[in-house]
């Protein structure tokens, strides 16, 4: 009962099996699998506070279509190519560019989690404000970074942070590392999925 209420154990352990799909480089990786996976991300950015909340509604919004999604659709490469063959990939609301937008979030949650490691301090608002300009800010407007950064001052500490996910200091540790190492492998196979498409992943 208590890990229902780790979710970023959750999150951990759920991108370790995605990671090793990823590397047998023998299967394609399910729709279904990687959405249940994504969902579990979601509430990370509801502790984040109102800075992400534009991030929490997309994001959650995107991951539900994947789900939707995954019930006729067996595959990432399946449902990808399927979109290139519609000539609708970068249309609004296609699954391939609503992969795009979840694949960002995932990106923004790994950085925030190697800033979080490579600093000190009980403030959030340092690794928060690099993970925003890093991976979201330059696909966004005036309007939604200004927001953003007004946001950043509502931001939980860390230890806040740490009590929303019931979790101490050293599991923490753990298991944000664990999601930054697993991570890297299921972002770049998604990169891989666009670039050797020639879609590109800059839009």
């Amino acid at each position: 009962m208590a890990d229902v209420d780790k979710p970023l154990r959750k999150i951990a352990d759920a991108f370790k099996e995605l990671a090793e799909t990823v590397n047998s480089e023998t299967v394609d990786v399910e729709v279904a699998r990687f959405s249940r996976a994504c969902s579990l991300v979601s509430p990370l950015f509801g502790c984040l506070g109102i800075a992400f909340k534009f991030a929490e509604m997309d994001y959650v919004a995107k991951v539900d279509d994947l789900a939707e999604a995954s019930k006729s659709i067996a595959t990432l490469q399946a449902m990808v190519d399927r979109d290139v063959e519609g000539n609708c990939v970068r249309t609004g609301g296609s699954h391939t560019r609503n992969l795009l937008r979840v694949k960002r979030g995932l990106d923004m949650v790994r950085v925030l989690f190697e800033q979080i490691l490579a600093t000190g301090g009980n403030s959030l608002r340092d690794p928060a404000s690099k993970a925003y300009a890093q991976v979201f800010a330059p696909h966004h407007g005036w309007a939604i970074r200004t927001a953003v950064a007004a946001g950043m001052y509502a931001l939980p500490t860390r230890a806040q942070l740490l009590r929303k996910l019931n979790e101490d200091e050293a599991s923490a540790r753990n298991q944000m590392q664990s999601y930054v190492v697993a991570s890297g492998p299921v972002i770049l196979y998604i990169d891989k999925l666009f670039i050797s498409r020639n879609l590109g992943t800059d839009w």
